[in-house]
């Protein structure tokens, strides 16, 4: 995002907003010329003799908010940021809307997104509604306050006011995006395409909402222009492929992913959207064979094994879909859990040991916290435990244990599976993934290992219904990832080149 533009006139043009005539404790014409001297005194810049002069009218006049505004305004223009803002909140304590103060203080406020600025600002608009600066200046920091809803009533009201700038055009498109109002974004970022047309990052905006919203082949206009040969941002290619496999060009959305891959080869997000390209038009082998390239570059990033176990499944070979989806499960529990175990992520990592000494000695303050059960669990069963083993029994213990404290919990339930699968008991696991699953529909975990305890026991007939299912949930959680994509531009990719297959087979 450009630099904000959007801003009040210079705040030493407030000055020309201060009557000489107000609130009085020193006579009219010694305060007037009090005021008229120390303005004349800060447009020559000489910001020291105004605070003095003004200094000797407050010994005198100290309830007078517009001397306190004048010494706001030229200690602001000094760099003494904090004292101004001092003084403006002296000056708006004397007269709470006086507008010189409010706007001088938001002046002040606004350059570093500070959200004191959000109540001068709604101050200024119950004096004026109509002020689109304000609006504007208000909505750009709700945005940044994540408050979307409200900053879209306000860009609104702004009206033709942001055209001309860039950052709040795309603060409020993104905003509409966030809100789920993507067809009207995307005049938004039409007109900052139209205010920005050699900026590559404009079009990348107005491609994102347009495939949002469906309008593809408008993402392929927008983004052919900069589909050169020489291309070196893997987000654009990305994007321009997922916009070409809408509109059925499959081999066009292969290539331009695969270049993406060459340029980034260790974006994991390159590698699951290939799977799905696979996944879709049934070239399950190429997947796998692109999954193992990105697992060389990214060898711990469990959406590669979710999606080589995804692959794995279609072709039948239940024991690697099963080991993926296991080494998942090791990798996912690298995440924080409950409010006790928050410092126990990074420790895992490094010092698996310690990460389950700090989690047996809260567990003893605090013996029925799901959370710390299930870390505990997930923990102990890492290290794939021998099932008649005291660590087994533990894990299964502390898992039971935070199912019943928390039964809608549904990461224990996909847990408390994948340690029945491990010790072969599959109708337990089942009963598990059944609750896992009526608790949430979507669940991936509890789907994974539905399938495969149900293809141990040899009982086929949901398996194909299953596998479908597998695959578009795992599409889903892909969408939802692009959709919480944000905008932005990657000037300069890696250079470095896997050894990637060639296309998907379709």
């Amino acid at each position: 995002m450009l630099s904000r533009p959007v801003t009040y006139a210079a705040i030493a043009v407030l000055l020309l907003f201060l009557p000489t005539c107000g609130a009085q404790t020193l006579p009219a014409s010694k305060q007037g010329s009090v005021i008229s001297d120390a303005q004349a005194l800060i447009h020559a810049k000489q910001y020291d003799e105004a605070i003095t002069l003004v200094n000797s009218g407050l010994h005198n006049a100290p309830a007078d908010y517009r001397l306190w505004t004048i010494q706001a305004i030229a200690l602001s223009l000094k760099g003494e940021k904090d004292q101004a803002i001092a003084s403006f909140d002296k000056a708006l304590r004397l007269s709470p809307s006086y507008i010189p103060a409010l706007r001088g203080e938001v002046q002040v406020l606004f350059p570093s997104s500070d959200k004191r600025a959000i109540p001068l600002l709604e101050s200024i608009l119950q004096a004026d509604t109509k002020d689109a600066t304000a609006h504007e200046m208000l909505a750009v920091l709700q945005r940044k306050q994540g408050d979307c809803v409200a900053a879209n009533r306000h860009f609104a009201l702004a009206g033709e006011t942001i055209d001309n700038h860039p950052g709040s055009l795309e603060a409020y498109g993104s905003c509409l995006l966030e809100t789920k109002q993507a067809e009207q974004a995307v005049p938004v970022f039409e007109r900052l395409v139209a205010l920005l047309p050699d900026r590559n990052y404009a079009r990348y905006d107005l491609a994102v909402v347009e495939i949002a919203s469906r309008q593809f082949e408008a993402a392929i206009r927008t983004l052919e222009p900069l589909l050169t040969d020489d291309q070196k941002d893997p987000e654009i290619l990305s994007l321009a492929s997922q916009a070409y496999e809408k509109t059925k060009n499959t081999p066009r959305a292969v290539a331009l992913l695969r270049q993406a891959i060459v340029l980034s080869p260790t974006t994991p997000d390159y590698y699951a959207s290939f799977a799905a390209l696979c996944l879709e038009h049934d070239s399950f082998q190429v997947g796998i064979d692109m999954m193992n390239v990105g697992l060389k570059y990214i060898p711990d990033d469990p959406a590669l094994y979710v999606a080589r176990g995804l692959l794995f499944v279609e072709l039948a070979d239940f024991p690697h879909a099963e080991q993926d989806f296991s080494r998942v499960e090791k990798l996912s529990s690298l995440q924080v859990l409950g409010a006790y175990a928050l410092d126990l992520t990074e420790v895992q990592k490094n010092n698996p040991e310690e990460a389950l000494a700090r989690v047996r000695a809260q567990l003893k303050d605090h013996p029925d916290d799901p959370f710390l059960n299930y870390f505990f669990a997930q923990s102990l069963t890492n290290a794939s435990p021998d099932v008649n083993s005291r660590e087994y029994n533990e894990a299964l213990m502390a898992a039971r244990k935070a199912a019943a404290a928390k039964p809608d919990y549904v990461p224990v339930h996909d847990l408390l599976a994948s340690i029945y699968i491990h010790a072969g008991q599959y109708p337990e696991a089942i009963a598990e993934c059944r609750t896992a699953l009526r608790y949430d529909p979507s669940d991936e975990g509890g789907t994974y290992h539905l399938l495969i305890a149900l293809k141990h026991l040899g009982q086929t007939q949901e398996l194909p219904a299953l596998a479908k299912r597998l695959a578009q949930l795992h599409r889903d959680s892909l969408n939802r990832e692009t959709e919480r994509k944000s905008f932005r531009l990657i000037e300069a990719g890696k250079d470095a080149a896997p050894n990637a297959p060639q296309g998907t087979g379709s």
